[in-house]
């Protein structure tokens, strides 16, 4: 359970390699102290084939990291701030990169694997 959520213009597809963002936003995660393995953190890719903003450089990544309650407020800065910065190595000419942590509720969260 933690998921990384990257929403993103789609043309940095064809930029950069996205591939390797996902491997890189898994060890950033990591290096944090609030994940316990890496098995258990999933990241997706969601490319937005329009957007608008009135900026010379619109292009943009939008990352959301949903993860269960129970992490202090340190706990949760130090996943943002670790994920910009992994972003930001990668994705170095985007024209804005954000981060934000949404919590799901360990009571009402249920999941199913196989």
């Amino acid at each position: 359970m933690p998921h990384i959520i990257v929403e993103y213009a789609a043309p940095l597809a064809d930029q950069y390699d996205f591939d390797a963002l996902c491997k890189e936003l898994v060890a950033a995660a990591m290096s944090t102290s609030a994940f316990e393995t890496p098995e258990d953190i999933k990241v997706r890719m969601l490319p937005a084939t329009h957007w608008y903003q009135e900026v010379e450089n619109a292009t943009f990544a939008h990352l959301t990291v949903r993860l269960l309650t129970g992490r202090t407020l340190a706990q949760k800065q130090e996943v943002t701030n670790a994920i910009l910065r992994a972003t930001s190595a990668r994705l170095t000419d985007v024209g804005s990169i954000s981060v934000d942590i949404k919590e799901i509720e360990r009571d009402t969260y249920v999941k199913r694997v196989i």
